[in-house]
């Protein structure tokens, strides 16, 4: 079983930058795919990025393709996403997702993550 708990979340301004972390604990995390999804109020939850077990791949939704950049650090069993000129339209609750398919490939489906963190806050004024 694994914990995920974000942090990170918070209230800026258009054009801001946001650092969010997912830092996992029960279980180590270091060969499993990562994920970050996001849901504004009365929308689905959908895809922001993803990283591989090593971090060799990523992969972004194209909202937010050369804006933000998730990364990982095994040894601390911590996700990051890096948000750098944050839009209005980014405002959202921020979740971390955990695959169980242990050097899996790359998955952007809600349904394909195995383990949730509650998520973090982010608004963003205009």
């Amino acid at each position: 079983q694994v914990q995920l708990v974000e942090s990170g979340g918070g209230l800026v301004q258009a054009g801001s930058s946001l650092r969010l972390s997912c830092a996992a604990s029960g279980r180590t995390i270091s060969s499993y795919p990562m994920a970050w999804f996001r849901q504004a109020p009365g929308k689905e939850r959908e895809f922001v990025a993803a990283i591989t077990w090593d971090g060799g791949s990523t992969y972004y939704a194209d909202s937010v393709k050369g804006r933000f950049t998730i990364s990982r650090d095994n040894a601390k069993n911590t996700v990051y996403l890096q948000m750098n000129s944050l839009k209005p339209e980014d405002t959202a609750v921020y979740s971390c997702a955990a695959d169980n398919r242990p050097f899996g490939g790359l998955r952007v489906r809600p349904t394909e993550y195995e383990y949730w963190g509650q998520g973090t806050q982010v608004t963003v004024s205009s």
